[in-house]
């Protein structure tokens, strides 16, 4: 019964219940005979609901998830963690600004891996808009709270988007005489983050954290029914494809 409910308070709240109403509007301009206008309209809006489903999000996130595993014993002299949003004045244990949920995913790993390697960890990322924070400052507050000593942590607070973490992450390796990094993001931003430092001349290890969905997928009616958040890991996973043919070909 708890499943059901659910399934049906999702068509009486957006998106659901738009697309019902966009599913009448096409009913009724067929029943005004507009047949192939009705079509077009009912089709478009059946796509539109497809990626609105958890059952299309998860098999298209996963499949992009699942481009690298992590090692099962990961060797560097270098963890390098990827910021990926920060919110400037909200409250923390220990001052102002905190991470937003990806970049803290990430950091847990990170910090797990710096202290079982003892390596230093490169903080890439910048202030991004005026009313972001500065992602690699936030971190190393948060890192040094958990016990990562000041001097294993090397900030880079200049990048503001991927393209950038890999440029000056590599010239501070190059500086240091760091060769050997293991790269800590999101799976889903895996692929074009080892893209974007190959063509700055570094290999590293891709060490995947922050997943958004299983390895396995079970069906349940449920993942039919239509959530925002589904559209937003579908769009996300567009996002990704965009970039990463940008940065193969274009940049």
């Amino acid at each position: 019964m708890v499943y059901l409910l659910k399934f049906g308070a999702a068509w009486v709240l957006p998106p659901g219940i738009f697309f019902l109403a966009m599913w009448y509007a096409a009913w009724r301009l067929y029943k005004k005979r507009e047949k192939r206008l009705a079509a077009m309209l009912a089709a478009l809006v059946f796509v539109f609901y497809l990626f609105c489903t958890s059952l299309v999000s998860e098999r298209l996130m996963g499949a992009l998830e699942s481009a690298y595993t992590p090692p099962e014993n990961p060797q560097g002299d270098v963890v390098i963690m990827l910021g990926g949003g920060a919110f400037p004045d909200t409250p923390d244990v220990s001052g102002q600004g905190t991470l937003c949920s990806s970049p803290a995913n990430r950091l847990l790993t990170a910090v797990r891996l710096q202290k079982e390697l003892a390596v230093p960890i490169i903080l890439s990322g910048g202030q991004v808009y005026s009313d972001s924070g500065p992602e690699a400052v936030i971190a190393k507050r948060i890192l040094m709270d958990l016990g990562v000593p000041e001097d294993k942590i090397i900030v880079e607070g200049k990048s503001i988007n991927t393209t950038q973490n890999a440029k000056f992450s590599t010239e501070i390796m190059r500086e240091r005489g760091l060769n050997k990094p293991i790269l800590v993001t999101s799976a889903f931003h895996m692929r074009r983050s080892v893209l974007n430092f190959a063509k700055n001349g570094m290999e590293v290890t891709a060490y995947p954290s922050d997943y958004r969905v299983n390895l396995h997928h079970d069906f349940h009616y449920n993942k039919l029914r239509p959530s925002v958040a589904a559209l937003d890991d579908n769009v996300l996973v567009l996002q990704e494809v965009l970039r990463t043919l940008v940065t193969r070909y274009l940049e």
